[in-house]
């Protein structure tokens, strides 16, 4: 075990790296890479296994006790980052597929990295985890509908079957994760280290064989759709931390906001593209999968040099085992 968990620290230290090195495998070997294209459903949903194993009863305490900031992140997230997504697309006259990927990315749940960013920027922990869990509980509802609402004109869209599929893909594996955890703890307890290795694995795998199987149209489009993908992770961190000001959160809890407003969950746009139309359209869930990690290790060694005056006690504590996995990726 002990040789497991520090290949998990190394593989969670360097996540963005190796899930650049997936996507250039993509381009090198697509033929190889695309045969995973098939089974990126079945690899997303080990995946949120492992951050339902991460999480516990208590992550949701806060909403509890901290309504006011839950709900205003949750709504930022669900609101900000679909209207970039569909926004940045028309303005860049990206085609239907990419606009419904960009749609896609912009209206999944937040990911588990960005705990961990969160608490490399000294933001607030705790908040940060809240949101991470309401928003992947309410992801089989809103992301449907947002996708059918912004690119139903674009694209057909089966907003049932997304439905179902987010269901199975995730809402069902982080049930069972955080069931497990609840009636095997001590288990849960001794495997939780090398769970980042199961994440960083499976994102990986994931972005080759989308890169894989778009390989011609990375090389002919993938700038366009990089700076897609920049200016919609850059602004929804941006307008997530505007939104902390206006509101006026303390500035750790402006920092939870804007990262987890500008980090997605986007292994699950690039599934859902995948399964429900094509494998263009989970290009940009690829392509965000690298950047956002970039960015947020960038914004977080920023904002880590620069401690908040108000931060409120317990933000420099060690970050909680939930957020340890970079499934969010």
């Amino acid at each position: 075990m002990s040789v497991l968990t520090r290949v998990a620290d190394f593989a969670g230290r360097w996540f963005a790296l190796l899930v650049l090195a997936g996507g250039i495998a993509g381009l090198v070997a697509p033929g190889q890479a695309s045969l995973v294209a098939p089974h990126i459903s079945l690899l997303l949903g080990v995946i949120m296994f492992g951050m339902g194993l991460t999480m516990r009863p208590v992550d949701f305490t806060i909403v509890a006790r901290h309504p006011r900031a839950v709900i205003l992140g949750v709504l930022a997230q669900y609101t900000v980052m679909p209207l970039l997504g569909w926004g940045i697309a028309q303005a860049l006259g990206l085609p239907p597929l990419l606009v419904v990927g960009m749609v896609l990315v912009g209206s999944a749940p937040g990911g588990t990295a960005s705990n961990v960013i969160v608490y490399l920027a000294r933001g607030d922990v705790a908040l940060s985890v809240a949101m991470t869990s309401v928003s992947t509980l309410l992801a089989p509802v809103l992301t449907p509908l947002l996708v059918l609402g912004l690119a139903g004109s674009t694209l057909p869209v089966a907003a049932g079957d997304l439905f179902v599929s987010i269901l199975q893909v995730v809402l069902v594996p982080v049930l069972a994760g955080l069931l497990l955890r609840v009636v095997a703890g001590r288990f849960v307890e001794r495997i939780l280290p090398v769970l980042p290795l199961v994440s960083v694995v499976g994102i990986v795998v994931v972005v080759a064989g989308v890169v894989g199987a778009n390989a011609d149209a990375v090389l002919s489009t993938g700038l366009l759709v990089a700076l897609a993908v920049v200016l919609h992770n850059s602004l929804g961190l941006g307008l997530g931390y505007l939104i902390g000001v206006v509101v006026k959160l303390p500035e750790a809890a402006r920092r939870a906001v804007s990262v987890e407003v500008g980090m997605q969950n986007s292994g699950l746009a690039a599934a859902l593209a995948t399964a429900h139309f094509a494998p263009l359209a989970a290009l940009p869930g690829a392509l965000f999968s690298v950047w956002h990690n970039v960015s947020g290790s960038l914004i977080a060694t920023y904002w880590a040099r620069r401690p908040p005056a108000d931060a409120p006690t317990g933000t420099s504590e060690p970050a909680p085992q939930g957020s340890q996995d970079p499934s969010g990726a």
